[in-house]
C-alpha cells in the first residue's frame, strides 16, 4: 500500500513538473499550443495516473498560468479551475472507452472526448464570460480579451489536447503495465 500511495504521488509530481515547464517553455507561442498540451498533461494525468491526479493538476494549472503571465488575472483562475475539473471528471467517466483496442469503443471515446470538451468550453463561456466577468468590473480591453480567450479558443484546445492523448494514452498505458510486471527493470 505504500508503494502505491509513493508512486502516485511520484507520478503526480511529474506531471505537475510537465505541466510547469510546457507552461513556462510555450509562454512566448499562443494560447493554441499551450493550451492544447496543458489540455494533453490533464487527459493524460486523468487516464493514466487516475481522477485524483487529473484534479489535482485541473487546480493547480490556471495559478502557474498566472504566475507566468500566460492566463487572465487571479480573478477568472477559479473559474478555469472548474472548468479543468468538469472536463478532467467527464474524461474519467468515459476512460475505459479511451485505452480499449475496439474501434467502436475508440469511436465512442472521441465522442465522449468531444462532448468533454465542448461541455468545458460552454461553461467557461456561460459561467464566466456570460455570467461572471460582468460583474468583475474589469475594463472593456481587459474583458474583451479575456471572453475572446475563453470561448473557442478553449474548445479548440481541449479537441487538441484530447486527439493528442488518444494517440499517447494507450502505449503509454501499455508501456506502465510492461513495467509494472517486469518489475520497473
Amino acid at each position: 500500500m505504500k508503494y502505491r500511495r509513493t508512486l502516485y504521488i511520484t507520478q503526480t509530481a511529474v506531471m505537475l513538473a510537465l505541466l510547469i515547464i510546457i507552461q513556462f517553455v510555450t509562454r512566448p507561442f499562443s494560447q493554441l499550443v499551450t493550451g492544447s498540451l496543458v489540455n494533453l498533461i490533464l487527459f493524460t494525468s486523468v487516464l493514466v495516473i487516475g481522477l485524483s491526479c487529473g484534479l489535482t493538476i485541473s487546480v493547480i494549472s490556471p495559478f502557474f498560468a498566472v504566475f507566468f503571465q500566460i492566463g487572465p488575472p487571479i480573478a477568472v483562475a477559479p473559474f478555469i479551475v472548474i472548468g479543468n475539473i468538469v472536463l478532467v471528471v467527464l474524461v474519467w467517466l468515459i476512460r475505459n472507452f479511451i485505452i480499449s483496442p475496439d474501434v467502436k469503443r475508440k469511436t465512442i471515446a472521441a465522442a465522449g472526448m468531444t462532448a468533454a470538451s465542448v461541455i468545458h468550453m460552454a461553461f467557461l463561456w456561460i459561467g464566466l464570460v456570460t455570467i461572471a466577468l460582468p460583474m468583475m468590473g474589469l475594463p472593456g480591453k481587459q474583458s474583451t480579451l479575456i471572453s475572446a480567450m475563453m470561448t473557442w479558443p478553449q474548445l479548440i484546445t481541449a479537441l487538441i489536447g484530447s486527439a493528442l492523448a488518444m494517440i499517447i494514452v494507450p502505449p503509454l498505458k501499455k508501456a506502465m503495465k510492461w513495467n509494472a510486471r517486469h518489475g520497473g527493470q
